[in-house]
């Protein structure tokens, strides 16, 4: 035993490889494979299983892009075979190979299995390549399987992120994409798949020991004996012996310090990405019978699976399937998690859309499952808004796990369990596993990993683990269990102990009764082109949040006013496409192009019902009157009607436009605007404070275009570099009055930019629409505002609130910060003075200081509008796209007034006044989100508050109707168990979320 180290582990690692690892499966034997090719879309099984197949043979290519093979193989276990598999020495299953090239499951070809009687058996994967023939082998000799083959395109291409015309089927092309590897009918010896684990386990652990330590020098022996005791002539012979020597070391019990793990089975499967929502509903088919397969073998398996959105799929798709899953959920080792309709994006969705994410997913997991979910689960989202804290409370939850934070490209999280604060104080405990993955093998690496970064280590030594293939799914293997066993007690690994999610975060609470606190949002330092990629589909998504409050609104105060019928199920069915495309690759704009145009799609079709419910809704409500009549959906008055109701339309208070030797002035009794012959504003004087906006020589209204290369992922990344490439300025091409409206034409870069500036209708703010003609490749558009204020922070609207984020760069995490995500407003003040740009569609900006000619700095402020990324969608963002932005200034409640006049504009119609169904007085900053009328179908109405300042507010509710009885409930529609004596009586702390449950009188 005198073989030098590095020599021996390879000496080993080929041991393995070329002699264990082929011996698992004693004997093969060829089978012959059929095929039927669905000539569009997938089809039912029932219509595919009668059809007329071929034969493929090993090596023929098969299945175009996005296309559907349905295999068929027929055969006879060998009486000899099931004698083995009487004996308990073996089992028979099929080994698949579809033409996988390696690597992870979920992003190539895949299989679902049926038995010929329809029942599905499992997914078939790279690595996860058998089918059981259990019956086959124990009860006849005879077996009829089916393969549904889906030739899915590797748009990862092994993780290179290139170009591809792969992304959608018009662009896919019609050649085949996989070489038929063949379908074996294979005996697994069952002592050599034990030994395969025994060995890998152990081999693993040498790349984590230390070089020097006793254990791996013990280990380095003992595998050296077995490569010596191990017949490469007589592997099935040798195991037994084999297995003699590597006991010992697998007996070794860890140390009495060594980490805590607590393994939870999982499958993160993106509900879209580099695939579209129907083909996510077949990887979830494949990944949840892969485990319930593996559930019947292993008893101590859990697994847990968040996204109602995926059961219900299987619930409609594949009944079979949703019902085993119902009796491992009663049984308890199959665990519903999240509490939300899929795993969302939370930078981006506003925060009525991110509450019904919650009542959608909770809901469905207590009407169809019997189960409430207490854990939130996000392990893959790209930042984390500060609002998510109280809404996770107000939802009846109260822990949080996420996985993404791992990801920063500049500061570690300094905590992996803590109290996570929100932007109102609420507070959920929350674990980010230091593990740094969640789809893990629970090898030696992963592991040790998890045991070395953990943050809290000598004060809890427990962390969490989620096991199993993901992203594309495919979730836990029989070999990931088969470690896990070996892993619960063993020297130089951590303990490794499989639990329920609900039972790690007990464990962990307990033993980390005071954690440290984190206080604000997640914000993820990486994936800020998130903010912007994509803007039909975030244009889609805002416009749809804004309809189905309006839509929701009108139709509850037609119902409580005049008993019409209200339209729940339609406005469910709007709900869930919305919620659905608010997905952490839909939204975020980082899915193939076939996503992304459904999604258009889908944004389109929710628009023509939602219209159809506000004008059913407003007809019933404007009745015969004839009078021009502004209805606002709006919390706060616009255009002389109230917050939530309907007034007679009257004269806005638009100003003037006229030219003089400064160029274009707007002027009303509130601001005066000059606007220079290339269009950019050069004077913004609030006249009831004479105080000027524009710092001198700045301007405002500028378009800059910038090179766009991101270091690693086109459609995620804005890197910092992109600021150091500024392209040449934007060309003037006319500017010219046309009545109050100032017309500007210009090019910029290959695009055209159409502007039409004029005064809002109440005066007090410049509105600029922008119209972009965009043909770039790898660019970023930007629309900046110069502001004459030395601004500390930048407050940026998110849920229910606003986040204030530094806007000096004084430390490496305010630096980090360089792209921002806010919602409809940008707000920047110093004592006294304050100035808005809000928008109507815009997510991403930058906020930073500039040096003021003549002293001192000044602001600026830019919104990101449009991107121009090559991966994974090759013409993201092409095309035509509109912007409508407002300039003003104020304080932040003024803020949010411009947020809402842009988001919601009033509507006007022939009709009559309608007095709000509810209102709020006493304090300003108290606004109505939402308007609705129960879940429950009860007729109760529910209205939804929140404190928009962040100051302490005192208000109350008004009701424009009579009722029963009003309590104070959770999100779900609950009554709380502390009720007001004055549920009406608002006391609101800063941005405190109340929901109200008001029963009319009948």
């Amino acid at each position: 035993m005198h073989d030098d180290s590095a020599l021996l582990v390879r000496r080993i690692a080929r041991a393995y490889r070329d002699r264990v690892v082929p011996a698992v499966r004693a004997e093969r034997l060829p089978l012959a494979v059929a095929a039927w090719e669905a000539p569009g879309e997938p089809v039912p099984f029932e219509e595919a299983r009668d059809r007329s197949y071929r034969p493929l043979a090993r090596g023929e290519w098969w299945g175009r892009a996005w296309g559907t093979t349905w295999m068929r193989v027929r055969g006879e276990v060998p009486e000899e075979w099931r004698r083995r598999v009487a004996a308990g020495t073996h089992a028979v299953e099929l080994a698949v190979d579809l033409g996988f090239r390696g690597g992870q499951p979920g992003f190539q070809a895949e299989a679902l299995v049926r038995m010929a009687d329809g029942r599905v058996v499992k997914g078939i994967e790279p690595l996860n390549d058998w089918v059981p023939i259990d019956g086959a082998a124990s009860e006849g000799a005879a077996f009829d399987v089916f393969l549904e083959a889906a030739s899915n395109p590797d748009i990862a291409q092994e993780w290179t992120f290139r170009e591809t015309p792969l992304g959608h089927p018009q662009t896919a092309g019609e050649e085949p994409l996989y070489s038929f590897g063949g379908i074996d009918l294979a005996l697994r010896d069952l002592e050599v798949a034990a030994l395969e684990r025994d060995w890998a386990v152990l081999e693993g652990l040498l790349a984590v020991l230390p070089e020097r330590s006793l254990r791996r020098a013990r280990l380095l022996r003992t595998l050296e004996v077995a490569v010596d005791v191990l017949d490469p002539d007589d592997i099935a012979g040798s195991v037994a012996a084999v297995r003699d020597v590597l006991a010992p070391a697998l007996a070794a019990s860890a140390a009495g310090s060594a980490h805590r793990v607590a393994a939870v089975g999982h499958a993160h499967i993106d509900s879209a990405w580099l695939w579209p929502t129907r083909e996510t509903i077949r990887k979830c088919a494949r990944t949840f019978s892969n485990v319930l397969d593996l559930m019947d073998r292993h008893p101590e398996l859990v697994f847990a699976a968040s996204s109602a959105q995926q059961y219900a799929w299987m619930q409609e798709h594949h009944p079979d399937v949703f019902a085993r899953i119902r009796e491992r959920v009663v049984e308890g080792r199959w665990v519903p998690v999240g509490g939300m309709w899929v795993e969302s994006d939370t930078n981006l969705p506003g925060g009525e859309a991110l509450v019904r994410q919650f009542v959608a997913g909770k809901g469905y997991f207590l009407r169809e499952l019997g189960v409430e979910t207490t854990e939130v689960w996000l392990p893959d989202s790209f930042g984390y808004s500060g609002a998510l804290p109280q809404i996770v409370r107000a939802s009846g939850s109260d822990s949080f796990l996420t996985q993404k934070i791992s990801w920063n490209e500049t500061n570690a999280m300094p905590h992996h369990t803590f109290l996570w604060e929100g932007i109102d104080g609420s507070r959920v405990f929350t674990h980010f596993p230091p593990v740094d993955t969640y789809s893990s093998d629970l090898g030696a690496i992963e592991l040790d990993r998890a045991e070395r970064q953990n943050a809290e280590r000598g004060i809890s030594d427990l962390s969490l683990v989620p096991f199993g293939f993901g992203d594309g799914g495919g979730g836990p293997t029989r070999e990931m269990l088969e470690t896990a066993r070996r892993k619960c007690d063993l020297e130089g690994s951590p303990r490794v102990e499989i639990m329920r999610p609900d039972a790690f975060f007990a464990a962990a609470k307990a033993a980390l009764p005071d954690p440290a606190t984190w206080s604000g949002e997640l914000y993820l330092e990486f994936h800020r082109g998130t903010y912007t990629s994509q803007a039909r589909t975030k244009a889609g998504n805002r416009r749809s949040e804004h309809l189905l409050r309006e839509a929701e609104l009108w139709a509850a105060t037609a119902a409580i006013r005049h008993g019409a019928p209200y339209p729940a199920a339609a406005l469910q069915g709007a709900w869930r496409t919305v919620l659905l495309q608010q997905f952490h690759d839909i939204l975020p704009g980082s899915s193939i192009a076939w996503v992304h145009r459904q999604a258009e799609e889908r944004y389109a079709q929710v628009a023509a019902a939602l219209e159809s419910i506000i004008d059913e809704a407003l007809a019933v409500l404007g009745g015969d009157g004839d009078d021009e009549v502004v209805w606002n959906a709006a919390s706060v008055p616009l255009d002389g009607a109230p917050a939530l109701g309907a007034a007679v339309a009257r004269a806005d208070g638009r100003g003037s436009l006229r030219r003089d030797g400064r160029g274009f002035v707007f002027e009303s009794d509130a601001v005066r605007v000059v606007v220079d012959d290339a269009g950019e504003i050069t004077s913004f004087v609030d006249l009831r404070t004479a105080r000027e906006a524009i710092p001198p020589e700045g301007r405002a209204n500028v378009l800059a275009l910038f090179r766009d290369t991101p270091n690693q992922w086109d459609a995620w990344d804005i890197d910092r570099h992109y600021a150091r490439t500024p392209l040449p300025a934007a060309r003037v091409v006319a500017v010219r009055a046309e009545g109050d409206v100032l017309v500007v034409a210009r090019e910029i870069g290959a695009s055209t930019v159409h502007q039409r500036l004029r005064l809002a209708p109440h005066g007090r703010a410049l509105d600029i629409e922008t119209i972009v003609d965009w043909r770039e490749r790898q660019k970023l558009l930007k629309l900046g505002f110069d502001l004459d204020l030395l601004a500390e922070t930048a407050a940026s609207e998110i849920q229910f609130g606003h986040i204030r984020r530094p806007v000096a760069a004084n430390t490496s995490w305010d630096a980090a910060r360089f792209e921002t995500v806010a919602h409809r407003w940008v707000h920047v003040d110093e004592p006294g003075f304050g100035a808005t740009v809000a928008n109507d569609r815009v997510y991403g900006h930058d906020v930073t200081r500039r040096p003021r000619p003549g002293g001192g700095a000044f602001t600026r402020v830019r919104e990101s509008l449009l991107r121009a990324p090559v991966y994974p969608d090759p013409e993201a963002d092409r095309g035509v796209h509109v912007f409508r932005h407002a300039l003003s200034t104020g304080d932040v409640l003024d803020a949010v007034a411009e947020g809402h006049r842009l988001n919601v504009p009033p509507r006007v119609r022939r009709g009559r006044a309608v007095a709000p169904l509810v209102r709020v007085d006493g304090a300003p900053s108290v606004l109505v989100e939402a308007v609705k009328l129960a879940e429950d179908g009860s007729g109760d109405v529910v209205v939804r508050v929140y404190e928009a300042r962040g100051g302490r507010a005192t208000a109350r509710l008004v009701l424009g109707f009579d009722i029963a009885s009003a309590v104070r409930t959770d999100l779900l529609e609950r009554a709380l168990p502390d009720q007001p004596a004055d549920p009406l009586a608002l006391a609101l702390r800063p941005f405190e979320l109340v929901t109200l449950r008001l029963v009319p009188a009948r």
